[in-house]
């Protein structure tokens, strides 16, 4: 039978180009206030909206360098995960968001670094590879949009590229429920929605391939592997 499902979209590539933006963000005391502030707020917006179960927390380093990858099903896969853990990571966000109303203020005080999605954003991957030679935690979405399928889409090589340069521990995490038809669907009923989080082990990159391009295809496939093994088949997608 002809398979009738249309076409996925490829991946999008930003539009947008604003390298003057793209940096590691400082840890200023008012910026170090302001997630504080943001933690709090992304609590309370989990517990209003959501009903989070969470597996495998004793597996979270208590400390940096971390690079920290993640499954991408909607909007609520912010305040899902980021309550879960015990401190306030740096994060990459698409340059889009910035001109948002609102929201791109938010984020920018917050300190992301910006990231050109679809380019090879130089850039951004020098001031990730910056914070984790400082001792920060980065989080990365390695699908590099919300999946379109609902399940695991290919992953990209950032996450991998800043694993093996920077050597630091990779720590995959994941959640199921935070598709926006179900989150929104039942706020509508003025209901939380069921969310399962996940915390899987971290590990290291051991980068033994002969060339660059295969070893980034390797790391690639060892990342999107290590989150399609805490998913349920439904979810994995690709990495079935």
């Amino acid at each position: 039978m002809p398979d009738d499902k249309p076409p996925i979209p490829p991946k999008p590539v930003s539009e947008v180009w604003r390298p003057d933006l793209v940096r590691l963000p400082q840890l200023t005391p008012a910026r170090l206030v302001f997630r504080r502030f943001g933690h709090g707020v992304l609590k309370f917006v989990s517990w209003l909206c959501l009903c989070v179960t969470a597996e495998g927390l004793e597996n979270i380093p208590p400390q940096g360098p971390l690079l920290i990858v993640i499954n991408h099903l909607g909007d609520a896969d912010t305040p899902a995960i980021i309550p879960s853990l015990p401190f306030m990571p740096d994060a990459l966000g698409k340059i889009e968001l910035y001109d948002f109303p609102i929201l791109g203020k938010l984020m920018d005080w917050y300190g992301v670094i910006w990231l050109h999605r679809g380019r090879p954003d130089k850039r951004a991957l020098r001031a990730a590879l910056d914070g984790l030679a400082e001792g920060r935690i980065i989080i990365i979405a390695p699908e590099g949009r919300y999946s379109l399928t609902g399940s695991l889409e290919e992953g990209s090589g950032g996450a991998a590229f800043l694993a093996y340069k920077s050597g630091a521990p990779v720590l995959p995490i994941v959640v199921t429920g935070t598709e926006n038809e179900a989150v929104y669907g039942h706020m509508r009923r003025l209901r939380r929605a069921p969310v399962c989080l996940r915390v899987g082990k971290p590990f290291q990159l051991d980068g033994q391939a002969a060339g660059r391009k295969e070893a980034l295809g390797q790391g690639t496939g060892r990342i999107m592997e290590a989150l399609a093994s805490l998913l349920p088949e439904a979810y994995r997608g690709k990495y079935s």
